[in-house]
């Protein structure tokens, strides 16, 4: 009915893996919403953006900051 000729849900869990991760949502809590047993395919699923991880370096460095 949408007319996206190519478009599978698969897509679309992979999408909202991806932004559920760069939205700040733990990978555990992503894997539960897409019902995945293990760690490994939500890590699969996720594409972080690089701000996001620029972002957790950051946040690491921080804490580390005298």
């Amino acid at each position: 009915m949408a007319r996206l000729p190519g478009l599978r849900i698969h897509d679309l869990r992979h999408s909202a893996a991806s932004f559920m991760g760069n939205s700040g949502i733990d990978l555990f809590a992503v894997g539960k919403v897409l019902g995945h047993a293990r760690y490994q395919s939500t890590q699969r699923y996720a594409h972080l953006a690089n701000d996001t991880l620029l972002a957790a370096v950051e946040a690491g460095a921080a804490k580390q900051a005298w």
